[in-house]
């Protein structure tokens, strides 16, 4: 009876064990993959899957007992976490902001940006610009790209519009008589957002020949990685495209319509992780629950289904 006694009770560490080791794993993948769907770009992904890769080399040295390698990995580890979080700190504070007010089903959400269409949107754009510098009439457009644009990352918010892109509503609100006409305008996919905005302006030293709108379209494209900025000067008329803090100019309507197209056509450079790590997560649930029924005796899911 003793004998049997401890072999129940070796059975029961045993599987608490292997219930918690498994329960770790299942953690594991729930972070990777609420890190994937929170960054969902090729570009950025080989950089999380590379950090990812370091840490099971860590855990990997530790668990041979290799020091200096694993003391060498650990550096690695902490330096790119730091690198990491500057470079994606939009990204990571959505991730961090939607953690705090408990919105864990938006975790696993992915966030599907509605990308303008290169035979409409940036159709209406590229025409309201070419009308705007052929008058001379200043503009400041943000158009957001490869994520969620947060808006706390103006320095103003703006007036809600909400409204369709067309040439005629981006004319109408840049006109020098209108109230919205001195602020920026952000385009999300085929819509405008809001009007009115200020942005934070640039620190770098920049050409006499910049306004404020220069500066605050090199400014915005600092801070945020994921937006670009179309402006036009109201003193010459000439055509600018900002990026990554970046001002590219003059431009023509021709090389300002192919460097829209080229940044909002369908891309290989996105990648949709989410359903191939759902179908995963759905096959480590079910042998999960598999390997439990068997453990405590239970008629598996199968079994239950043909009777």
């Amino acid at each position: 009876m003793g004998n049997l006694w401890k072999q129940w009770l070796i059975t029961l560490q045993w599987s608490q064990s292997l219930l918690l080791k498994t329960l770790d794993i299942v953690l594991v993948l729930a972070l990777t993959y609420m890190m994937l769907v929170v960054i969902n770009e090729r570009r950025t992904l080989w950089m999380v899957r590379g950090f990812i890769l370091l840490m099971l080399a860590s855990a990997l040295s530790d668990y041979w007992e290799l020091d200096l390698l694993k003391f060498v990995l650990d550096k690695l580890v902490i330096g790119s976490a730091v690198a990491m979080s500057i470079a994606l700190q939009s990204e990571f504070r959505r991730f961090l902001e939607q953690l705090g007010r408990g919105e864990f089903r938006q975790l696993f959400k992915p966030y599907h940006l509605a990308v303008p269409k290169s035979d409409s949107v940036i159709d209406e754009i590229v025409e309201a610009v070419k009308e705007l510098s052929k008058n001379r009439i200043g503009a400041l457009l943000i158009l957001e790209t490869s994520g969620p644009v947060d808006e706390r990352d103006f320095s103003v918010p703006g007036v809600k519009l909400n409204a369709e892109v067309s040439k005629e509503l981006i004319q109408t609100i840049f006109q020098p008589k209108t109230l919205l006409h001195d602020g920026a305008t952000f385009i999300r996919g085929s819509r405008i957002v809001s009007s009115g905005i200020i942005l934070p302006l640039s620190g770098r030293t920049a050409s006499r020949q910049l306004g404020t709108r220069h500066r605050a379209a090199m400014g915005i494209t600092e801070r945020v990685k994921n937006c670009i900025c179309v402006v036009v000067s109201e003193e010459t008329g000439s055509i600018s495209l900002a990026e990554t803090g970046t001002l590219n100019r003059p431009l023509t309507i021709v090389k300002l319509k192919e460097s829209l197209e080229a940044r909002f056509s369908p891309s290989v450079d996105r990648e949709a992780v989410a359903p191939g790590l759902l179908s995963l997560g759905r096959q480590i649930r079910s042998k999960t629950l598999a390997l439990v029924s068997r453990l405590l005796g239970l008629p598996s899911t199968a079994s239950r289904d043909k009777k």
